[in-house]
């Protein structure tokens, strides 16, 4: 599905000189909703609540691990950035992911759009380039991590085909985001 505004971007592997750009990225976002998670001995369950005001989440600046992978294209390092830039040359968006042979999972370790560019096909053109590295690969799936708070980002993967498959209720203890929780979601890859 190709939205008219999507053409107006060049989508690209990501090169050393969009790693400042990738990093200044605003991924923030605004909610009126998020997913309320309830554990049981037996299992867990997602209700999406309405939250009065609106939530607004802004990600705290993460330390880089020092490295930039064994090659761009991924050949080497078994991951990939891809990069939407738009008519006037400005970083739209950007998704990391990355290639496990032992299971034949594809993560999307990160997939952001900026405020300016969301609701025009930018987000699922990156994921289309997600999945067609999938392909590239031989992976069996495509698997992501988001929080609970992110109700419109869990709502556009649901629309790709995601669904909910394991939560992780202590991942992001001891952080600036303590409170919220890790919700995982996978699709078979198309």
């Amino acid at each position: 599905m190709t939205t008219a505004d999507e053409t107006a971007y060049e989508y690209r592997t990501a090169r050393p000189e969009d790693a400042e750009a990738i990093e200044a990225l605003d991924g923030s976002f605004t909610t009126s909703t998020v997913f309320q998670v309830a554990v049981a001995d037996d299992g867990f369950t997602f209700r999406e609540v309405p939250v009065d005001p609106p939530l607004t989440k802004v990600f705290p600046e993460e330390e880089s691990d020092g490295g930039d992978g064994d090659g761009a294209d991924g050949k080497e390092s078994g991951s990939r950035t891809v990069v939407a830039v738009g008519a006037g040359g400005e970083l739209a968006g950007f998704t990391a992911v990355s290639y496990s042979p032992w299971n034949g999972r594809l993560t999307i370790e990160d997939i952001e759009v900026a405020p300016g560019h969301r609701g025009r096909g930018v987000g699922r053109a990156l994921m289309g380039h997600a999945v067609a590295f999938a392909r590239e690969c031989g992976a069996g799936h495509v698997w992501l991590e988001v929080t609970n708070i992110n109700a419109p980002a869990i709502h556009a993967y649901q629309r790709m085909g995601f669904a909910f498959c394991g939560l992780d209720t202590a991942l992001y203890e001891g952080t600036a985001s303590e409170g919220e929780k890790a919700i995982y979601m996978s699709m078979p890859c198309p």
